[in-house]
Order: C-alpha cells, then sequence, then structure tokens
C-alpha cells in the first residue's frame, strides 16, 4: 500500500513537473533571433484571452526588466474597474532554451511555471504576439495603447492560422487619467 501511495505521487509530481515546463502550442515558432535587451521596457496589452489572473482589469501592462542573475523581472499591472483598485504581479521569467529564441517560461508562484512565447514581433520592437504553453493563453502588446489596423490584423490571422479562437479575445481599454496609479498587490 505505501508504495503504491509514493508510485502515485511520484506519477502525479512527475506530470505536474512536465506541465510546469513551458511548450508552445503546435504550430507556433517562437521568434528568433530575439534581443531580450530590445524587448525590456514597458507594453500595453492591447487584447488577451480571459482567464482568472487579469478578469476585470484594464490599463493593463507588463514591464520587463533583467535581473542580476540574467531572468527578467516581470511586472504585471492593472486596474480592476469593479473595485477601482490597481493590482500588481511580480513574477520572473527565464529562457528555455537559448537567450537568442523569444521562448520563456514565466512563474508568478514559486516553483510553479507557464509558457510565455513571443510568436510574432516587428523590427523595432513596438509591436508582439504572446502565446502561453497552449491554446488557452494569447495576448497583443504594443509600445503604445494603440496598434495600428495592419499590424493588429497580421497577429489575428497568425493566430487564427495556429489555432487559436481569436474571437475570445477581450480587447483592453486604456484610460489616460489612470496613468499614475497607486498599485496594491
Amino acid at each position: 500500500m505505501k508504495k503504491q501511495f509514493k508510485n502515485s505521487l511520484a506519477f502525479i509530481l512527475g506530470l505536474f513537473t512536465l506541465n510546469s515546463c513551458a511548450t508552445i502550442p503546435d504550430g507556433a515558432v517562437a521568434v528568433k533571433p530575439f534581443d531580450s535587451e530590445r524587448y525590456l521596457g514597458k507594453w500595453y496589452e492591447i487584447a488577451r484571452f480571459d482567464f482568472r489572473f487579469e478578469r476585470g482589469l484594464n490599463n493593463t501592462t507588463a514591464k520587463y526588466s533583467m535581473k542580476p542573475d540574467g531572468n527578467i523581472r516581470v511586472e504585471n499591472s492593472g486596474y480592476d474597474y469593479t473595485k477601482k483598485i490597481w493590482k500588481k504581479a511580480i513574477g520572473k521569467a527565464k529562457f528555455v532554451g537559448t537567450s537568442d529564441e523569444a521562448k520563456l517560461k514565466v512563474s508568478f508562484f514559486g516553483p510553479f511555471y507557464g509558457g510565455y512565447n513571443v510568436i510574432a514581433l516587428d523590427s523595432a520592437y513596438k509591436y508582439a504576439l504572446i502565446s502561453g504553453s497552449d491554446l488557452g493563453y494569447l495576448w497583443i502588446l504594443s509600445r503604445e495603447t494603440t496598434i495600428p489596423e495592419d499590424v493588429k490584423q497580421n497577429y489575428l490571422d497568425l493566430a487564427k492560422k495556429i489555432g487559436f479562437e481569436t474571437e475570445k479575445l477581450i480587447w483592453v481599454q486604456h484610460d489616460d487619467k489612470l496613468s499614475n496609479p497607486t498599485i496594491l498587490p
């Protein structure tokens, strides 16, 4: 009985460990070559799939900065328009392979990681299409609060081709009056 429990526990932990490693959806390809230094800084969320960590948030941004250990500090923030408060989450990102490929894993909760894959990026590093480990996570990011229609359409077309249900995207609102927030954890 004890041996069976240990084997079951080892199996469950093994599955959990595999699921916590970053992957990329079938058909998606991480940007390569990728210059992480150019990618650092502030990004505005233009669109995303609805998921519990960002549910009810607008004015969402992500700030990326290099940590001394070579990993990337991730600071996500957004305004909860129902509760009328700012929320913030701090995490870390690590490259899955080499740093010249935009295939990372990100964690906001200790040892648990999810995929963060830059699957489209313009040459000026102004607009990005991001996928998670599977078809349940998708973001369109911009260095500004808007994105040109042609870039938006190209990213939507690519996401559809991969298999993302782009009609489920939430288009994030950005209100300039909320640009200097007092953020609560």
